[in-house]
């Protein structure tokens, strides 16, 4: 029924020789370090390897760009708001000095209408008093 068979002891060990054998030549077909395929292929990592770093400087180099490109903009816009506060201050400073002369004036000329009221009653008062003698 079944066609099954187990190897024996001599194809267990014919098929490990035979495994080894192939690790052996496959390692003997390896070409040396001395092979022009091997100097050519080394060539080409090294090549590689040189491109990687000029383009890893490059890259550092743009960043660092960017990095003081940003930092001039942000000190640009920060004398910007600088200036602009400063403005604003002065504004604030001379509507205040503008309310300050009109509140002066204004007081003046209460002081002075105060004033010529009280002449006035001084004038009525002394009207009356000289009509009493």
């Amino acid at each position: 029924m079944s066609n099954f068979r187990e190897k024996g002891f001599a194809e267990r060990r014919a098929a490990a020789t035979d495994a080894v054998a192939a690790r052996l030549a496959k390692f003997h077909a390896k070409p040396g370090p001395d092979d022009p395929a091997v100097l050519a292929r080394e060539a080409e990592k090294r090549e590689i390897r040189e491109a990687r770093k000029i383009r890893e400087a490059q890259r550092a180099a743009a960043k660092l760009e960017q990095i003081a490109r940003e930092g001039a903009e942000r000190a640009e816009r920060e004398a910007v708001l600088e200036i602009e506060r400063i403005a604003a201050e002065e504004a604030k400073a001379a509507e205040q000095a503008a309310k300050g002369a009109t509140l002066a004036e204004l007081a003046a000329r209460v002081i002075a209408d105060e004033a010529a009221r009280k002449a006035a009653r001084d004038k009525r008062y002394a009207a009356r008093k000289a009509n009493r003698k």
